[in-house]
């Protein structure tokens, strides 16, 4: 859904990704319902020039359904800190 939201926007497109680079973190997870979470991610999409786009993702999903809910998509133009650790 945020690659969509993205080509969407005109920010990249798939010739330009190289998608064996993409790295999905997700940041919280919290039960809302039964079987049905509220889910943040940190995504980032790395083109084959070496640009990286960075966003983070709120949605509802399921286990059976990835996207529950519409999906925001916040594009991110700085990283501060190491959220990794």
């Amino acid at each position: 859904m945020a690659f969509g939201y993205l080509k969407d926007a005109g920010l990249t497109d798939n010739h330009k990704l190289d998608f064996t680079k993409t790295k999905t973190v997700r940041l919280a997870s919290e039960k809302i319902g039964k079987d049905l979470y509220h889910q943040i991610h940190h995504i980032t999409f790395i083109e084959k020039s070496g640009n990286k786009i960075e966003v983070i993702t709120i949605n509802d999903a399921s286990n059976e359904e990835c996207s529950m809910s519409g999906v925001d998509v916040f594009v991110t133009s700085h990283h501060l800190g190491d959220y990794t650790r």
